[in-house]
């Protein structure tokens, strides 16, 4: 299970959906994407509910294609990523697209500590966006008029719900499928289309020292899905989860009503998951034959 609310909603859906439908007993633990990596290359970690690409490029690399002892299912969820302001931003500030980011007259008024220099989210320390974001705040050259922000995702909504409340200004990193769309009136700022030969990313876990001085990224995100993964052991251990898995084909609707329930309702991702499950049986017989 990850750290963010629709990775945990799905990793608790897939825990009582196979314990339900297959009669195994599933365990649910949270862990870091390179911890679940390891643990799914090692035979010790059967199932991630939620890979994000072109995030983990890299991992999949590594670990789908060349060791194979990772699979990934075949149904994907459409997502998007980029910075993004409340509408009342934009229009009143004129941080319309990334470029304004490197602005520090237009940059100021999204200080909050007095200093002078504005401040941006670009996600939470362990999550693989947030080092992409680095590098494209350097590569664009915004990280020079901005502090880069990285904290719990909760903490970060709660600003953005606070800002939104009383018209201040905020600039953040934004993901979709997510309820902070539903929530507020945000705009994703315009930025060049993404380019395969500048988009150029090297993660830490693959150069400890050199990642961001080889890494450069001027560009917007490629066109982004995720998707569930799991142990190449655990498909030839026990193939009927494996096609369990692989049936598995959540909407992105489905995936902002999780982060919504577990952010903006503060469900336990254990309970909701529970009711998901009883609402949905005809969704889970449909991945169990």
């Amino acid at each position: 299970m990850p750290n963010w609310p629709s990775g945990q909603a799905s990793a608790n859906i897939i825990k009582f959906g196979i314990e339900k439908e297959l009669g195994l007993d599933v365990e649910v633990r949270e862990m870091g994407t390179l911890t679940i990596f390891a643990g799914l290359d090692a035979g010790e970690v059967d199932v991630h509910p939620e890979v994000w690409l072109p995030n983990l490029d890299s991992l999949v690399k590594r670990y789908v294609d060349d060791k194979k002892t990772v699979k990934l299912s075949p149904k994907e969820v459409a997502a998007t990523q980029g910075m993004c302001a409340t509408r009342e931003t934009a229009d009143k500030y004129g941080i319309k697209d990334i470029a304004d980011l490197s602005d520090s007259e237009k940059t100021s008024v999204l200080d909050t500590d007095g200093d002078g220099q504005g401040e941006i989210w670009i996600g939470a320390e362990t999550w693989s966006s947030t080092t992409i974001e680095r590098i494209r705040a350097e590569s664009y050259g915004y990280a020079k008029t901005v502090k880069l922000l990285e904290m719990p995702e909760d903490v970060a909504m709660a600003a953005i719900d606070a800002a939104s409340a009383t018209n201040e200004p905020i600039v953040f990193y934004c993901y979709s499928p997510h309820h902070v769309f539903d929530l507020h009136d945000i705009v994703q700022l315009t930025e060049p289309k993404h380019d395969d030969g500048k988009w150029k990313i090297v993660l830490p876990s693959d150069d400890p020292a050199g990642w961001l001085s080889k890494s450069s990224a001027p560009v917007g995100w490629a066109p982004s899905h995720f998707q569930i993964a799991f142990a190449t052991k655990t498909a030839e251990r026990l193939p009927k989860v494996a096609s369990f898995l692989s049936r598995i084909d959540f909407t992105a609707k489905e995936v902002t009503e999780m982060s919504y329930a577990l952010q903006v309702e503060k469900q336990d991702p254990a309970a909701f998951a529970r009711k998901w499950i009883a609402t949905h049986e005809d969704r889970l017989e449909s991945w169990t034959k």
